[in-house]
């Protein structure tokens, strides 16, 4: 059982003098160690000489904007029946050292019935005790200043996944849009596949199959997001 004295989503935020008020917690943690490639060809802030663009902007960090933020995942059952679900609550920042960190609230669950709602974070999810995922990333603030307004870069990424208890190496395939001068847009190139059973999930999963009457669920899970990014102003 995860320890949940540790609120990783107030640590996201505190660093950056903000505090968990909307009671947002996917990222799916996107966790330490997590390095993003910056796409060859495209000069350095430091090479450059140019200041990164989170300093120049007078910003402190990035604080992740719900409101224009989606993280999604797919179930299949049935063999052939897909049905498209998302989360309500995410939050995250990227703090002037690189820290990046975005949480997804698993009790935001939203699959458009009511009764699967609870039985995914009950019997799926455990939210009891695993109320959370959460993703960490230490980015160069250099990668940032690449980016102006207007700009649209392919990056790579690879890093871990904390769900349910469990940490697991993933690889993700983005892009990366300076929409403003300090607005920042994230979204996959390719949707995250997850493994149930990588993250002690499938027991969960039968559960779910056995409970609903279904011949089959797929154990493998694609997610997509979209997350936007503003300055945090001095």
């Amino acid at each position: 059982m995860r320890n949940r004295s540790a609120n990783p989503f107030a640590a996201a935020l505190l660093p950056l003098g903000l505090t968990p008020g909307l009671t947002l917690g996917l990222i799916l943690g996107l966790m330490p160690g997590l390095v993003f490639a910056q796409v060859a060809g495209q000069p350095s802030a430091q090479m450059s000489g140019q200041m990164p663009a989170a300093m120049s902007a007078g910003h402190t960090g990035w604080a992740l904007d719900p409101a224009r933020s989606h993280v999604a995942f797919v179930t299949i059952k049935s063999k052939d029946v897909a049905e498209a679900h998302s989360f309500a609550d995410v939050a995250g920042s990227v703090d002037t050292d690189g820290k990046a960190t975005v949480v997804l609230m698993l009790d935001s669950v939203e699959t458009l019935v009511p009764i699967r709602n609870e039985r995914m974070r009950e019997l799926l999810f455990q939210t009891t005790n695993y109320g959370d995922a959460a993703l960490t990333a230490r980015i160069d603030p250099a990668l940032l200043a690449g980016l102006r307004t207007g700009d649209i870069e392919a990056v790579a990424a690879e890093g871990q996944l904390l769900l349910h208890g469990q940490t697991q190496p993933v690889v993700l395939d983005m892009q990366v849009a300076r929409v403003a001068d300090d607005t920042l847009m994230v979204a996959s190139r390719k949707p995250l596949l997850i493994e149930a059973a990588d993250f002690g999930m499938a027991d969960g999963v039968e559960r779910l199959r056995e409970i609903a009457g279904l011949d089959s669920i797929s154990h493998a899970v694609p997610v997509s997001f979209v997350l936007t990014f503003v300055g945090i102003a001095d």
